[in-house]
């Protein structure tokens, strides 16, 4: 997360250095954001149970 804003802050730095035109930081910054999103969900959402992981084998061999 440190290194997501150091980053995006000197991205946005370069941006209002060279003349403040269309605020293209907003690109890698999104892009950057949603992938820390789905790692943190990704992280944070606990370990599968047993049955979750039946259900899906079960869903699986149904759609064979």
């Amino acid at each position: 997360m440190f290194a997501y804003v150091l980053v995006n802050t000197f991205v946005v730095a370069i941006w209002a250095i060279t003349g403040s035109g269309f605020f293209w930081p907003i690109f890698p910054i999104l892009g950057w954001g949603i992938g820390l999103f789905f790692h943190g969900w990704d992280v944070y959402q606990g370990p599968l149970t047993e049955q979750q992981i039946q259900e899906e084998i079960h869903r699986i061999d149904a759609a064979r």
